[in-house]
C-alpha cells in the first residue's frame, strides 16, 4: 500500500511556535568513524540538552545541515531511530560542503534543521518477505531500515540486504556485514569490478544478484537507494519478476534548499521531494522516474 501525502512527515520539527524554523539548532561531534578512504561517518549531539532530549526521526529522514560560511546540504540520517540523545551522518566528501568535512574534527560544531521527509515503510513489513537493494554511499539513507529489521528479525519472514559498490574499497559499513548476517539478515555483496584473489564474493552489477531472491515476489516489500539509473534497471528486472510496483520503495535524492516545500529546486512533476519524499513507492513516481525538474 503506497504511503499517502499527509503521512509526508513522520515527526514534526521541534521549534517553538515563534522560532523560525530557518534557524539551525547547534550539535556537537562526539565521534568519527572512517568507513572508506572517502566517507566517514559522524556521530552528533544537540548543544542544548532541551533539543536533544525532543529529537525524534523516523527510518529515511535527512537533515539540513549547514556549516558557517561554507553553505547547507541535506543529509539522510544513518543510524537507527531507536538511538536517542545522538545520531549519526555518514558523509561522502565529493563537494564544497562535504570536503569541508573532512577537516572537522570532535568537539567541532555544525547546525541541524529537521528531520524533514518522508520515512521508509516499516509499518508495513510486518509479516511481509523484505529485500534491501543499495547501491554505493547510497546505503547510509537505507542503514536505519536495516537496522530496524537486524532488530526486529522475529517480526518479518526473511530479510535479504543487496548490496553493490564499484569496488570491495568502496563498500560502506563492511564491518557490520557480519553481525547483521549473524542476527538473520542475509548479505549478498557485488562489485563492478574485483579479481578472485581479493574478493570471493560476486562480480557485476546489482541486479546480478537477483537471482539471490527466492521470495514470492506478489507480496514481498523492496526498499532501494543508490544512483538513480541503478534503480531504475533494479525496478524494471523487479517488475518483469512478478513484484508490485506499489511494494516497491526508493528514495530519490535532489536539491533540496529549503526542506519545507517552498523554494521549489526539488520538484518533479508535482511531487516535492523534500516533504513528499525522499521516500516514494515506485507506482506513487513511476510517470516521474528519471524526470529531473
Amino acid at each position: 500500500m503506497a504511503l499517502e501525502p499527509e503521512h509526508a512527515q513522520e515527526h514534526p520539527h521541534h521549534h517553538g511556535a515563534h522560532e523560525n524554523p530557518f534557524v539551525p539548532h547547534q550539535v556537537s561531534i562526539t565521534k568519527i568513524k572512517a568507513e572508506t578512504t572517502d566517507v566517514n561517518t559522524f556521530t552528533l549531539a544537540f548543544t542544548d540538552p532541551d533539543v536533544r532530549d525532543e529529537y525524534e526521526y523516523s527510518a529515511g529522514q535527512y537533515n539540513m545541515v549547514s556549516l558557517p560560511g561554507i553553505g547547507e546540504a541535506p543529509l539522510s540520517i544513518s543510524s537507527s531511530p531507536e538511538r536517542r540523545g545522538e545520531f549519526e551522518h555518514t558523509v561522502r566528501f565529493v563537494g564544497r560542503l562535504t570536503n569541508a568535512w573532512a577537516g572537522l574534527g570532535v568537539g567541532d560544531t555544525l547546525g541541524i534543521r529537521g528531520p524533514y521527509g518522508r520515512a521508509w515503510p516499516l509499518e508495513e513489513v510486518r509479516d511481509r518477505d523484505v529485500a534491501i537493494i543499495s547501491g554505493g554511499t547510497g546505503i547510509a539513507c537505507i542503514k536505519p531500515a536495516i537496522n530496524y529489521l537486524v532488530d526486529h528479525r522475529d517480526t518479518v519472514k526473511s530479510a535479504s540486504v543487496l548490496y553493490g559498490a564499484k569496488s570491495a574499497a568502496e563498500l560502506v559499513f563492511a564491518d557490520q556485514f557480519g553481525s547483521w548476517e549473524d542476527r538473520g539478515v542475509s548479505v549478498h555483496l557485488t562489485v563492478d569490478k574485483g579479481r578472485a584473489l581479493d574478493w570471493p564474493f560476486h562480480v557485476g552489477v546489482v541486479t546480478t544478484l537477483f537471482e539471490k531472491l527466492t521470495v514470492p515476489p506478489s507480496e514481498a516489500i523492496v526498499m532501494m537507494s543508490g544512483p538513480e539509473i541503478m534503480m531504475r534497471f533494479c525496478v524494471f528486472d523487479l517488475l518483469e519478476r512478478g513484484f508490485s510496483p506499489t511494494n516497491i520503495y526508493l528514495s530519490l535524492e535532489r536539491r533540496m534548499d529549503c526542506g519545507v516545500r517552498m523554494c521549489g529546486h526539488c520538484q518533479i512533476g508535482p511531487k516535492f521531494v523534500c516533504q513528499d519524499g525522499p521516500v516514494f513507492s515506485y507506482d506513487e513516481v513511476r510517470h516521474l522516474f528519471g524526470v529531473v525538474a
